[in-house]
């Protein structure tokens, strides 16, 4: 890989969201460099979930079927005959049963399968993944920023016009660019291995909560977690061995399990911080980076997808020019929000957790309220992130959500609109009967909006390039109402997409904070 001195935009860390960020700059021409230490992607096991958001993001991008899916089922109770294999669990419980807006599965794979293809995908893209490369100093210059970075002996400066860290949690970026980052300390130590156990295993599969803490044994033959809720670990980076793994499996399951050989292991706490902003000057964070917290629900990876897709589009149509006033400032504006809530839902997890008489009471009766369907789907839309739309004009269902996938129908014959959505760029789905929302559209042509004709007197949509519906209308309305739809269709193409080539952009058009506070 030949090294530039100068890029659009550089992202120091090569984990699965500086990957897939980089893709998705690529997606829009920007040059893009992923800067990391390691030489080759870490095997050590991390997280073994994304979200359904997320998987709808990958269908998006024709990756989704680079990921199977293992058999959940062990995880559901014992003894119910017919039990359907749950969506996700809350500090343990497999009990959620999902949500209408919830319409496709989680991805489960682990942490280094999903970066393969996320590092794979970067590439064949274009990007510069420049491993054996570590960061040592960040600037911000106002005109650009720069990084120091140690290779071969050397030290080298690479300037960028932004510089976005998905450097994880003890990122440096965030530490050098004085981003805030307020939380709370951790109180727990949480292992996570892959293993050999002895035989007879006395492990039973599935999620369990003893006197001593929780631990876990599945979904694979080889994967094992404990949760001790003895305080944080002496040394969290030092190595894990079997001996500890199996100390720890031993006083938290009561059982005299054997670990006779350990492929790779972690520890992890419940460390739970965010960034007081995403972005300072040309300096910005998503992942890790932005907000830390205890992995229960498969929470992590989801968020750092979510942001890297909210992001990319943005700081591409920044860098290209056409992006509107504010429009960078809204990836704070909407992405912040939805992380603090997932901080604080796993703080709630941890609380239910905890090895004593009056958490097994509260266990038992939020038990019993999951057995509600409005409770049950309003904690699955908590865990899945889809209980958050971002603050959007119109009145549209899936307004400010991520769009579901359907056939549209057109003269060119039935398409899904996942993979109209694969060609970067705003997508306006027009279904009118005059093709009105495709004549107002003819000053963003181009690479910012493409048009797709429907049935004409159908559904009518704007999609933002993450896949969020920025507008809708349901079908041709009356004359009056067209008036109000026509105002909102306008003013959504103007709040994310700028003013129309033949326009210059007005500060009085307002800005993407103005108008989604209307």
């Amino acid at each position: 890989m030949t090294l530039q001195k100068s890029y659009d935009v550089i992202v120091p860390g090569a984990g699965p969201v500086g990957l897939f960020l980089a893709g998705e700059l690529r997606r829009f021409g920007v040059s893009v460099a992923v800067i990391e230490r390691l030489g080759e992607p870490s095997r050590q096991i991390k997280a073994g979930s994304a979200g359904p958001q997320s998987a709808e993001l990958f269908d998006q991008r024709g990756l989704l079927d680079e990921f199977p899916q293992p058999d959940l089922s062990i995880f559901a109770k014992a003894g119910n005959a017919g039990t359907p294999v749950p969506l996700g669990h809350f500090a343990g419980l497999w009990v959620l049963r999902g949500a209408p807006e919830i319409r496709t599965m989680p991805i489960f794979a682990q942490q280094a399968d999903v970066e393969t293809v996320l590092e794979r995908y970067a590439a064949d893209l274009g990007a510069a993944i420049l491993r054996e490369h570590e960061v040592t100093a960040v600037s911000d210059d106002g005109d650009a920023a720069a990084v120091t970075v140690a290779h071969d002996g050397d030290s080298i400066v690479l300037t960028a016009r932004y510089l976005v860290g998905c450097d994880g949690g003890r990122s440096l970026v965030r530490r050098l660019g004085g981003f805030g980052f307020a939380g709370t300390d951790a109180t727990i130590t949480g292992r996570q291995a892959l293993v050999d156990i002895a035989e007879p295993n006395p492990l039973e599969k599935g999620w369990h909560r003893t006197g001593r803490g929780m631990f876990v044994f599945g979904p694979g033959p080889s994967r094992v977690l404990t949760v001790e809720f003895d305080g944080p670990p002496a040394d969290r980076a030092a190595a894990v061995d079997a001996a500890e793994v199996q100390a720890s499996l031993r006083r938290v399951s009561g059982t005299d399990v054997t670990v006779t050989a350990l492929h790779t292991g972690t520890r992890w706490t419940d460390n739970t911080r965010q960034a007081d902003a995403y972005r300072r000057g040309r300096l910005l964070l998503a992942g890790d980076a932005a907000h830390v917290h205890p992995p229960f629900g498969g929470q992590g990876l989801n968020l750092g997808f979510q942001d890297a897709a909210n992001l990319g589009w943005k700081l591409a149509a920044t860098i290209a020019g056409s992006a509107p006033p504010a429009l960078l400032d809204s990836y704070t504006a909407e992405r912040h929000p939805v992380g603090a809530t997932a901080l604080a839902n796993t703080r709630a997890q941890i609380a239910l957790m905890r090895p004593d008489p009056q958490v097994s009471a509260l266990r038992a009766l939020f038990g019993e309220l999951m057995g509600y369907d409005d409770a049950n789907q309003h904690v699955s839309r908590l865990m899945t992130g889809v209980d958050q739309p971002y603050p959007i004009v119109g009145d549209h269902p899936e307004a400010g959500r991520m769009v579901a996938d359907r056939l549209i129908d057109s003269a060119d014959g039935s398409v899904r609109l996942y993979e109209l959505l694969r060609t970067p760029g705003g997508l306006v789905v027009d279904g009118s009967a005059d093709s009105r929302w495709s004549r107002a559209t003819a000053g963003y042509r181009g690479d910012r909006v493409r048009v797709v004709a429907g049935t004409p007197g159908t559904e009518s949509l704007l999609i933002r390039p993450d896949g969020i519906v920025a507008w809708g209308a349901l079908k041709d309305a009356g004359t009056d109402d067209d008036a109000v739809l026509a105002d909102q269709f306008r003013a959504a193409l103007a709040l994310w997409f700028g003013q129309p080539v033949e326009s210059r952009w007005s500060e009085t058009a307002g800005s993407p904070g103005e108008l989604s506070r209307r």
